[in-house]
């Protein structure tokens, strides 16, 4: 598999230039050159921010169109506890399951199902291994990701359990090999995703040397056919929901640590504080914590780019649906232990060091600080990097210039308008019949006044 497989794009014809992508993303990884945003694909975590904030929606994911359920003989559909959240009033999950159904599906596994046996498993694993606390949770793939690039000190307790979507897909195709005879091939394992991140985890799984999951629809792409299949589910719809409320609770923050029965425990969402709680983490600013839950949309899976309600009302739409549900509805069976481990390990991806080896990172990082001492410390992101320092190093890895700084070039605009100046006047007195080339001068001069005054009139118009 690709390890750098992105699901969040960019269509150049739609992007204006502008710089709000390259401010709000949390790993730097895109720039504006030429007039356009370009995503550095090994800094890219996926998270959706950039999407998110696109005003000209430039940022787009990727992902499959409904049409993709013609291609099995045979489809489930894994919706994840997100998709409830969607629906006003809703009081019965089963009539979203059923509604599924109705709209073409084969059979229907609920995400949060499995999210239960793998809270399950968590407990297990965090009481035989007190050496490796706080854990932190992996069911979010841009956290995951994050962690790999630019905290290695933390994979040691990364929790080393496949995400629900994954144990859900292994025990889909289980029961529909089981109950049709077909071979896997024929058989689509369908995710309804609230965000780009499951789409590349997918492509590129992380835990796991490949993915279950076939195919990944979008919520809001199937929303408006689910909404109208709803209305046509009786009352005598067949029970079919398998969950409970800790598995519904997983798709808001700190759903996933509330199934722990723990209060050593911290949960955050918002990709910023997801950052700020990691940094914390790995200075050891924590003291008894068992299980950490990250989230890299605000309101956890709710509020994924993919989906269709605000993610504070949806959070307050999930509390509601599961206030009269069981506490769990799926326990740990037979061989389903071994569905929830991981089978490969996570490695540390240097994508950030400057060089390929010690001695090289070390002398670019010096060079980094000497150009930061040059350059005004505003990160103001005129210069299509979101700060002075990341200008810096893209400069030492040879993929910018010293004057793509605009207050940079100011000041040396200046200085060679002095120069010239100087130089015209020094001909004019030393050599009178170098008429044309006084005039070629002083012509430079007025070209160069000019465009300072511009870049002056732009401060001016931002002070004002």
């Amino acid at each position: 598999m690709d390890k750098f497989y992105h699901s969040v794009r960019l269509d150049p014809e739609l992007c204006m230039g502008c710089i709000n992508c390259i401010k709000r993303c949390p790993t730097e990884a895109i720039r504006v050159r030429n007039g356009k945003a370009s995503i550095n694909a090994k800094f890219c975590i996926d998270c959706g921010e950039c999407i998110r904030v696109c005003p000209h929606h430039a940022k787009h994911a990727t992902y499959d169109k409904i049409e993709v359920m013609k291609q099995y003989e045979y489809t489930v559909a894994l919706p994840a506890p997100s998709l409830y959240a969607q629906f006003n009033n809703l009081d019965d999950v089963n009539i979203v399951l059923n509604a599924l159904l109705m709209m073409g599906f084969d059979d229907v596994f609920e995400v949060s199902a499995a999210a239960e046996l793998v809270s399950e498993a968590t407990r297990a694993y965090i009481s035989e291994h007190p050496d490796q606390l706080p854990m932190i949770s992996t069911a979010c793939p841009s956290v995951v990701r994050l962690i790999r690039v630019r905290f290695p000190n933390l994979i040691p307790h990364l929790l080393p359990l496949n995400p629900p979507i994954e144990v859900a897909a292994i025990m889909a195709v289980e029961k529909a090999m089981k109950k049709t005879g077909l071979p896997r091939e024929k058989i689509g394992i369908i995710f309804i995703s609230p965000c780009p991140s499951k789409v590349t985890y997918i492509k590129s799984p992380l835990g796991t040397e490949k993915s279950e999951v076939d195919r990944v629809l979008a919520i809001k792409e199937v929303y408006p056919q689910l909404l109208s299949y709803m209305k046509g589910v009786g009352p005598d719809a067949a029970e079919i929901v398998t969950s409970g409320k800790i598995g519904i609770s997983w798709g808001r923050s700190g759903g996933e640590a509330s199934g722990l029965f723990t209060e050593n425990y911290l949960a955050a969402d918002g990709i910023e504080n997801v950052i700020r709680v990691l940094e914390d983490l790995e200075d050891q600013k924590f003291s008894n914590l068992s299980f950490v839950e990250l989230n890299a949309c605000n309101g956890g899976c709710v509020g994924g780019v993919l989906t269709v309600e605000n993610p504070y009302v949806a959070e307050v739409k999930l509390k509601r649906l599961r206030k009269y549900m069981p506490v769990a509805r799926s326990h740990m069976e037979g061989d389903v232990e071994e569905f929830v481990k991981w089978t490969t390990g996570v490695q540390y991806e240097p994508v950030f060091n400057l060089g390929n080896n010690m001695m090289e990172s070390f002398s670019r990082l010096n060079q980094v600080e000497r150009l930061c001492k040059k350059l005004p410390g505003l990160d103001c992101g005129s210069c299509g990097a979101p700060t002075c320092k990341a200008l810096a190093e893209d400069i030492v890895r040879g993929e910018a210039s010293e004057t793509d700084c605009v207050y940079y070039l100011r000041e040396n605009l200046h200085k060679l308008s002095e120069e010239v100046s100087i130089l015209a006047d020094d001909l004019a007195e030393g050599d009178r019949g170098g008429q044309e080339t006084l005039r070629i001068l002083k012509e430079y001069i007025q070209r160069i006044s000019d465009e300072m005054s511009v870049l002056d009139q732009g401060d001016k118009n931002e002070s004002d």
